[in-house]
């Protein structure tokens, strides 16, 4: 398959209606279309719609991936519930992301075409439900997502070292977060160094939670609780975002970003230092028990005495190439057992004899001239 692109979009906050169904039919007759998805892939065309018109009349997520490695994630968020200045520290360093407003709605790509084909197979189907809890994360106010983004800069080196981090860290990752820095490819050691602080999407104090919300007005809980017989599914999020203004998380020290590549080269420098110790350990093992099995076999192959002998004959006799590798294999444990109890003479005997009654043999001569190789280089 010499190209793939997969295409899918999601209709959370209200389901298409029949107008919108039919409309999407005439961008695809094939398309994998409901009331909350529009789900494609193409291996030979291209998508005939426009990803940014069809999120800005119908759709709050979109998801593109290609196996050549471009990437692309949109979100359509409610315009109220996002603070636009809030979001400008994280995207001042980057051009792979847009951000603009429509209807009210807050749309924002992130378009990413400079990944790497991937080593294995994935049809993309499966990350858009992975990646889909950040969009109800940022409208609770965890903007998180958007420390990925700026990371990204840091990663292809755009944002210089004396730069701030525009959060405290980042850490702990949800699943989601991590499935965004799987998703783009972002270095797994510098998200795990900037992960190393941060307060997360921390929950407040049962204390803490009972003094937010009786801060909240009679007024204000009643507005809610009709929007949630309505069917308002920003509800709880923006109530979340509500509570996390009455209990601000602590405040943490700021990382630069010369400082979180230089930790994220620590800890790549000790993750090679333990992979090499680990494969050094191993060849040490592998050592160890290869002597204790060649020991065992010249034991074993010194109480058959002359029975090994004939057996080397036996096998030079059955003329195939196999046996000729298990005669010269014999000859040389025979040859370091001769070597060890000082009888090399008469093992040069034997071996001269062989030679001559099989010297019609050339392919067990050949092993044999490379048996004297290794037995002149160990003398050496």
């Amino acid at each position: 398959m010499s190209e793939y692109q997969y295409y899918e979009f999601q209709a959370i906050d209200r389901p298409l209606d029949s107008a919108a169904l039919e409309a999407l039919r005439s961008i695809s007759s094939r398309a994998r279309i409901t009331a909350a998805s529009f789900v494609n892939h193409y291996e030979w065309g291209d998508f005939k719609g426009e990803p940014r018109e069809l999120m800005e009349q119908w759709f709050d997520l979109h998801l593109y991936f290609t196996n050549w490695g471009t990437r692309r994630l949109m979100m359509r968020l409610p315009g109220h519930l996002v603070d636009r200045k809030a979001l400008a520290p994280f995207l001042c360093d980057v051009d792979w992301i847009e951000a603009w407003s429509s209807g009210g709605n807050l749309i924002v790509d992130l378009f990413w075409e400079e990944g790497e084909p991937d080593d294995e197979w994935d049809d993309g189907s499966g990350w858009l439900a992975a990646l889909a809890p950040l969009r109800t994360d940022v409208i609770g106010g965890d903007l998180r997502l958007f420390y990925l983004v700026w990371l990204m800069a840091v990663q292809e080196d755009l944002v210089p070292d004396e730069a701030t981090e525009p959060l405290p860290g980042i850490g702990p990752l949800t699943g989601a977060l991590e499935a965004l820095s799987d998703f783009f490819a972002i270095d797994a050691d510098l998200v795990r160094a900037a992960a190393e602080s941060g307060t997360g999407d921390a929950a407040p104090s049962e204390e803490e939670l009972q003094d937010a919300l009786a801060a909240i007005t009679e007024e204000e809980k009643a507005a809610l609780l009709r929007r949630v017989l309505e069917g308002d599914g920003h509800v709880a999020g923006e109530l979340k975002r509500m509570i996390r203004r009455q209990c601000p998380a602590p405040s943490l020290p700021q990382r630069t970003a010369g400082a979180l590549r230089a930790r994220a080269r620590e800890t790549a420098e000790a993750r090679e230092r333990a992979n090499a110790e680990k494969r050094e350990a191993e060849r040490r093992r592998r050592a160890k028990q290869a002597e204790k099995e060649r020991r065992a076999r010249l034991q074993a192959l010194k109480l058959r005495g002359a029975a090994a002998w004939r057996e080397v004959d036996a096998e030079i006799a059955r003329r195939n190439a196999a046996s000729y590798d298990r005669a010269a294999s014999l000859l040389c444990d025979l040859q370091v057992l001769a070597a060890e109890e000082g009888s090399q003479a008469d093992f040069d005997r034997r071996i001269a004899a062989i030679r001559t009654r099989h010297q019609a043999k050339k392919r067990f001569i050949e092993r044999l001239a490379k048996l004297d190789r290794g037995h002149n280089g160990t003398a050496a």
